[in-house]
């Protein structure tokens, strides 16, 4: 999802003075705990979604499935087939509930402020910093959002550099717009489709914060873990996706290097998925077609994790890196590689890069 290039000045230079605000506000009330999930208060609740790409939709998906049927979920995204989809299969699983009607209701926005001026929880999933700037731009420069009956909690799950996240942090906390979460996920789009993902999120380390972004996240996953403050969501995801991109790479090179020996790819990956060389690339996205039948390798490498949001991923723990004066020694090669696999095969799905060293052996 994206917004108009007019909206694309840094968040902090838009709101201006506001930005002088210093501690952030990420006190709740003895009520922010009481409604996670729950029907205890007298209104029914309202959710926001902003993004409905390859993971937001699987995770909206779910959200709307486990909140109670009562509460109204609110999406927004800029691609008007896509919402008009997700209405229609809310419907179809209100029908299916026999709940009635009115059930599983969803909205659709035409803009982020109106996500954040009705919804208590907002929940973000978008590709790139800037998508992340543009949409809390655009949710806080009319001015103070509406007060709710509990303060609102943003959590964003998009996978970006943490210096961009910390800035619509502090434009949230400093003007007391709420509470604001980076909660990165791992597990990709079988994960997301499955509710099995898992969330690596950085938030104050107040209880009720800490408890309340849990209740949220396990309700599109199995597990939240609380890395630390506002940021370490981010720092823990991007040295993952280091890992994933590095070991997506080492697995298509191994598989490609024992077929060439004469091995049937099933064995070969069973063995390494019974020894020291296991890894989520060998296991569940085997980059070798037929491999796994659930793989978007075994699907012409479709409807998996786009290579260019891997590449996305590297690029960004590599500047982290060397924001931090970390070495990265295999860093740099990974790079050329996925560059160059992307530009072959744009908009498929990482583990293309196999399809990508065949080209390059013939």
């Amino acid at each position: 999802m994206s917004i108009a290039s007019s909206t694309s000045l840094p968040v902090r230079r838009a709101l201006g003075s506001r930005m002088r605000y210093s501690a952030p506000r990420l006190s709740l009330g003895s009520s922010s705990i009481r409604r996670a999930f729950s029907t205890t208060l007298s209104r029914d609740a309202t959710w926001g979604f902003i993004g409905l790409g390859q993971m937001g939709y699987s995770m909206a998906k779910n959200l709307r499935a486990k909140v109670p049927p009562s509460d109204t979920l609110i999406i927004r995204d800029v691609n008007p087939e896509t919402t008009e989809r997700f209405v229609a299969e809310s419907k179809e699983l209100a029908k299916s509930s026999g709940a009635g009607e009115d059930a599983f209701r969803v909205e659709v926005s035409a803009h982020p402020r109106e996500v954040a001026e009705k919804s208590t929880v907002v929940i973000s999933s978008l590709p790139e910093p800037q998508h992340v700037k543009d949409v809390f731009y655009n949710i806080l420069k009319p001015g103070k959002l509406p007060t709710l009956e509990e303060e609102r909690l943003f959590i964003d799950t998009s996978t970006i550099d943490p210096p961009s996240s910390r800035e619509v942090a502090n434009v949230i906390h400093g003007t007391g717009s709420g509470v604001f979460v980076d909660a990165p996920m791992s597990g990709g789009v079988i994960g997301a489709r499955a509710g099995t993902l898992t969330f690596m999120f950085g938030a104050s380390s107040n209880g009720e914060v800490v408890k309340r972004a849990t209740s949220i996240l396990l309700l599109m996953g199995k597990s939240a873990l609380h890395l630390g403050p506002q940021g370490s969501g981010l720092a823990g995801k991007l040295a993952n996706n280091y890992i994933l991109a590095i070991n997506n790479i080492a697995a298509a090179e191994a598989m490609n290097l024992g077929i060439r020996w004469g091995l049937d790819p099933k064995v070969l990956a069973g063995l390494v998925s019974s020894s020291t060389g296991r890894s989520w690339p060998m296991d569940v996205n085997n980059p070798v077609p037929g491999v796994v039948d659930t793989a978007p390798s075994s699907h012409g490498y479709e409807g998996g994790f786009g290579i260019s949001l891997m590449n996305k991923d590297l690029r960004l723990a590599i500047a982290a890196a060397e924001e931090s004066a970390t070495p990265l020694t295999l860093g740099a090669t990974a790079r050329e590689v996925y560059n160059a696999a992307e530009e072959q095969y744009r908009g498929k799905d990482f583990s293309v890069v196999y399809k990508w060293l065949l080209d390059k052996s013939e």
